[in-house]
């Protein structure tokens, strides 16, 4: 099993729901994004029904029963304060943006406007009149929709980056990501799927952080042409195809590479070089976010490097009563709740517990 010593019913009920997500995710996303707009009306109509309650209903469902069976694997092995946030902050961010937004704007794909820039272009093309997200949004939802959903985005966007300013990685990346994060924090205890848990090691971890400022760049370049777009800076290229390549560049980049990590790897894995947790993290860093390591002194047990899914050296910060400040710390807490003697802490310079 891939959490030593939970060998019952819950780990095996997480590893069966982990495993039904990720094929479902390969065929239905195949299917939406492959052939939907090739197939007949209503094979068309029937893959998306599918996608969306896949995308929506089944994750929120996934969110709720896996949490509650992480949380009770977790209460056997160790502290759960903020393992426990991290999974109500991601059932309620769920309910949020899959059950109620799609509801009350009657859009059920609305999560693409959920995560902030670089991560996605999409709300940005809707203000781009001669996209054909534009007009196929526009003749399908209306302007009042499109006036909503991009509320909506800006909504979100200020929610994320302000709430970084004063809770660090920790808010996107361990509370509110509806991609990876929940993924790592909701299904912990069943990674991986397939082969022995395992840490990253120096040069994946090195390998990752040369992938994290390339597909930075490239995000902020597909950031920036859109934004000249907007700005009516009308630069040459079609605007489809730029489009259709950061449909591919999502399919297999994100989608795909995070669906093998999550089945050979970690949960974690698409967090070192996911364009949006860059942001974050410089973010977090300009917000003082760091784990504090001498509330008392630490015993060296090593409990903490142990639990921490982002292969972070925490206890020899701990050894000399250092803070941990690594952009790669995605602030969710494991090595503070693991700690026997209580001596980590999150912190940020506007919220110090």
């Amino acid at each position: 099993m891939s959490l030593k010593n939970n060998n019952g019913l819950e780990t095996t009920l997480l590893r069966i729901m982990l495993a039904l997500y990720i094929v479902m995710a390969f065929v239905l996303a195949g299917l939406n994004f492959g052939y939907a707009d090739q197939a007949p009306a209503h094979i068309a109509a029937l893959i998306k029904t599918a996608w969306h309650f896949y995308e929506n209903e089944l994750k929120t469902v996934f969110i709720g029963v896996g949490g509650y069976l992480t949380l009770r694997l977790a209460v056997k092995n160790t502290r759960t304060g903020m393992r426990r946030n991290n999974l109500i902050g991601f059932f309620c961010a769920a309910l949020v943006v899959h059950i109620i937004g799609p509801y009350l704007f009657n859009y059920p794909d609305l999560y693409f406007f959920a995560m902030p820039l670089p991560w996605t272009n999409q709300p940005l093309q809707l203000l781009v009149a001669g996209s054909d997200f534009y007009v196929n949004f526009l003749a399908d939802q209306g302007e009042r929709a499109l006036r909503a959903v991009l509320i909506f985005y800006f909504s979100v966007t200020a929610v994320v980056f302000i709430g970084t300013i004063f809770r660090g990685r920790r808010w996107q990346c361990s509370t509110l990501c509806l991609f990876s994060g929940f993924i790592s924090e909701v299904f912990a205890p069943a990674f991986p799927l397939i082969g022995k848990k395992k840490k990253a090691g120096s040069g994946l971890i090195k390998l990752f952080m040369v992938l994290r400022w390339f597909f930075f760049l490239v995000a902020l370049f597909f950031s920036g042409f859109w934004l000249l777009q907007v700005a009516g800076l009308n630069l040459p290229g079609n605007l489809n195809l730029f489009s259709q390549i950061e449909i591919y560049k999502y399919l297999f980049f994100d989608l795909f590479a995070a669906l093998l990590i999550w089945s050979f790897f970690t949960g974690r894995g698409y967090c070192y070089y996911c364009p949006l947790g860059t942001v974050t993290a410089l973010l977090g860093r300009a917000g003082g976010q760091q784990i504090k390591t001498d509330l008392t002194e630490c015993i060296k047990c090593g409990k903490c490097n142990q639990a921490c899914p982002m292969a972070i050296d925490i206890l020899s910060c701990a050894r000399e009563g250092k803070p941990v400040i690594d952009l790669n710390c995605v602030g969710c807490g494991h090595c503070v709740d693991s700690c026997p003697e209580e001596t980590l802490a999150y912190v940020t310079y506007l919220c110090r517990k």
